[in-house]
């Protein structure tokens, strides 16, 4: 390429003190990770290192949300303080180095009314340019009838919700995942395969239950190269006559969804979501720290260290005009109505 391609990844976990006190007090196991793990370390740095792992990458901005289940799993009253506290530390952060940084809001999806009301708050008075959430919230599935005036809010406002997975319902782990040898059981019920068909199956869910007919300009974000249904979406079209669905169902992942990789740098993933979805609805992102130098096992489509993260696109099948598009284009085209958050910020 003639010029250096501007990246921004986003899907790059944080965890903040307000957080991590409130899943202690609500017994939420986060991510398995001992407080001395290098994952755990990177995850609460968002100062020197967080950078330096950004220019060994090779992302030029990382838009920051909170690690799965942000507060999605804590109690409504907990779940709305705990958003406004995490969101206002993340426009802090944003506003000390906005050149590097940008930030999706949490949302307290428990209290539907006040989730609507926090997405407002953010995009308006912070500047943020979406939110992140993360399927269920408790046992309750993202087509639930009570999270229309959020996804309204969306539509109305014209930010992007990215969905981020979490582990399944106990019922799921101990029926599908439970007496596997050498501890395989929770890893594949999680960052193994669970969680990527948990959020998968949420989507399909919201499209057949009406949810982007009732709000055909909701934009989502998934991550995960799709969470597994863009490989199976021609079979799934068989529900098609049953399902009442206003528009073909490949049309909903080519109008109302993105697509991105999060940190598997897998060609053949890479040029199958360009097949099924076209590269004006990919995104880039690098599932940080999570991806970040070699993971259990040596698998290499899980590193995004020592520049592959930048290389990973650079040297894609693609033209230089849709490596860009990639890499930072689609993102501004999404989001680029919406002030910076450094630039817009006004009193709470």
């Amino acid at each position: 390429m003639s010029e250096k391609l501007h990246i921004i990844g986003l899907e790059e976990h944080v965890v903040l003190p307000v957080l991590l006190d409130a899943w202690a007090m609500a017994g939420v196991q986060p991510h398995g990770y001992g407080d001395d793990h290098p994952v755990t370390q990177r995850l609460r740095d968002v100062g020197d290192r967080r950078l330096a792992d950004m220019d060994d990458q090779g992302i030029d901005v990382a838009v920051l949300s909170l690690a799965t289940p942000g507060v999605q799993n804590l109690p409504a009253a907990d779940a709305v303080r705990v958003a406004r506290e995490a969101n206002d530390a993340l426009a802090d952060i944003v506003d000390a180095n906005p050149l590097r940084f940008q930030a999706f809001a949490a949302i307290p999806t428990s209290a539907p009314e006040a989730a609507a009301a926090e997405l407002e708050r953010v995009v308006t008075r912070l500047g943020f340019r979406g939110a992140m959430l993360y399927g269920r919230t408790g046992d309750t599935l993202a087509d639930a009838p009570e999270f229309d005036d959020l996804y309204a809010t969306a539509e109305r406002l014209r930010v992007p919700l990215h969905f981020h997975p979490q582990a399944p319902v106990q019922a799921v782990q101990q029926a599908y995942y439970s007496g596997l040898p050498h501890g395989v059981g929770p890893a594949l019920a999680t960052a193994g395969l669970g969680w990527y068909y948990d959020l998968g199956v949420q989507y399909l869910r919201m499209i057949f239950s009406g949810v982007f007919d009732r709000h055909p300009e909701l934009q989502v974000i998934a991550g995960h190269w799709g969470e597994v249904i863009l490989f199976y979406l021609d079979h799934i079209g068989v529900l098609q006559g049953m399902a009442d669905l206003r528009r073909p169902l490949a049309d909903y992942f080519r109008q109302n969804f993105w697509v991105a990789g999060s940190g598997t740098v897998s060609e053949r993933y890479l040029r199958w979501t360009a097949e099924v979805v076209g590269t004006d609805r990919m995104l880039y992102s690098t599932d940080y720290p999570y991806t970040f130098g070699t993971r259990p096992g040596g698998f290499p489509y899980l590193d995004t260290s020592g520049g592959t993260a930048r290389s990973f696109l650079e040297h894609a099948p693609f033209t230089d005009e849709e490596k860009a598009a990639i890499g930072s284009g689609n993102w501004q085209r999404l989001t680029g109505h919406l002030t910076a958050a450094h630039e817009r910020r006004q009193p709470a």
